[in-house]
């Protein structure tokens, strides 16, 4: 056999096994968008939403409310793909004393998702109308936790009317771009997960966000009827991943406009206002990912506290309360500590409701 020879063979031998690693490539995908497709298909029909869908205006939103009495709570979920199914451990709690109405926003969950950009302005104006449109127009306490701080803080500011008080769950703050980037001298913009989450919107049809997010670890809480709690959730808003991963990233491509909205409202009036502030320290995993020592996470968590405080004071009737075993889902952490503050505000505007009345 020749050298001329012997390489063409080699180059044969290539030339197979790269069409048969794309051939295996197809079938994955192939195999990959079915899976996808099933899953989708079985998500609709197992975990149907339990609330109701409202028509505010071409597309459709979903509020799941509970119980009964004013104000009527609304709770606002944090940047992330599981809307309603966040506050799994508080929302029957808080519907033991006062209506309360979870939503998904615009993709999310079981809400159409929507082709116009999302910010806090939208998202406002969204919520404005699903509330007309299920007949909502008591007064309000809005429980915003994470980006739904600043959500829910230009609510106020475009239609604070109808809101009587607020919760703030680890709430993000306009500015804590700039103000916990110059503490630790890191990029602490979202903008970092960016890349992530539009590629796993690119590749949501291919089953890969489905498979990745089934393969996550299970919830271990303090009691094991909060962890099946939970656990349930997680499993419906790992079904509906793949397309809430469009809401999310508009979410985030929103994000520095939604800083900017939230930015200008720089009041509350007298209206109960309740800020919780996680400070448990990080963990040595999530000091890792920001590339962190100890010493700059502690710093970290004091000017975290700090921009909590100055929220606190945007009401004269505001206050902050430290949670200091918490991390920043402090609904799941201590979820009691979110239902004592929601009740507490409650009572409070129910007692103005009442003082008014009688004047």
């Amino acid at each position: 056999m020749t050298k001329a020879t012997g390489w063409a063979r080699v180059r044969r031998w290539v030339k197979r096994i790269l069409l048969g690693l794309l051939a295996l490539l197809l079938l994955l995908v192939v195999v990959g968008a079915i899976y996808e497709a099933l899953g989708r298909k079985n998500a609709q029909a197992k975990y149907p939403p339990p609330g109701k869908l409202v028509d505010i205006g071409g597309r459709k939103m979903h509020i799941d409310c509970r119980g009964t009495g004013s104000p009527t709570v609304i709770l606002e979920s944090g940047l992330g793909t599981g809307g309603t199914t966040d506050w799994t451990l508080v929302h029957d709690e808080i519907a033991g004393f006062t209506r309360t109405c979870a939503y998904d926003r615009a993709g999310i969950m079981w809400s159409d998702a929507k082709d116009s950009p999302q910010d806090a302005a939208a998202v406002a104006e969204d919520l404005h109308r699903l509330l007309k449109g299920s007949g909502i127009s008591d007064r309000l306490v809005l429980v915003g936790h994470s980006i739904g701080g600043p959500y829910t803080r230009t609510y106020v500011g475009k239609y604070g009317e109808q809101v009587a008080g607020l919760v703030m769950v680890d709430p993000s703050h306009p500015d804590q771009i700039a103000r916990l980037g110059k503490v630790v001298s890191i990029d602490v913009h979202p903008r970092r997960a960016s890349t992530l989450i539009h590629t796993a919107k690119a590749l949501a049809w291919t089953g890969i966000v489905r498979f990745v997010i089934a393969q996550g670890d299970k919830p271990k809480l303090r009691t094991a009827a909060e962890t099946k709690r939970l656990g349930d959730a997680l499993v419906k808003a790992a079904a509906y991943a793949s397309t809430s991963i469009r809401g999310s990233a508009s979410e985030l491509d929103g994000f520095d406009r939604t800083m900017d909205q939230a930015r200008a409202v720089r009041s509350f009036g007298n209206r109960p206002l309740i800020v919780l502030t996680a400070m448990a320290p990080m963990k040595p995993e999530q000091l890792k990912a920001l590339d962190l020592k100890p010493e700059a996470g502690a710093r970290f968590k004091q000017e975290w506290k700090a921009l909590h405080s100055e929220q606190a004071a945007f009401s004269t009737r505001g206050r902050q309360q430290i949670v200091p075993d918490a991390t920043h889902y402090i609904q799941v952490d201590r979820p009691e500590v979110v239902i004592a503050a929601v009740r507490e505000v409650v009572d409070e505007v129910r007692a103005d409701t009442q003082a008014t009345a009688r004047k």
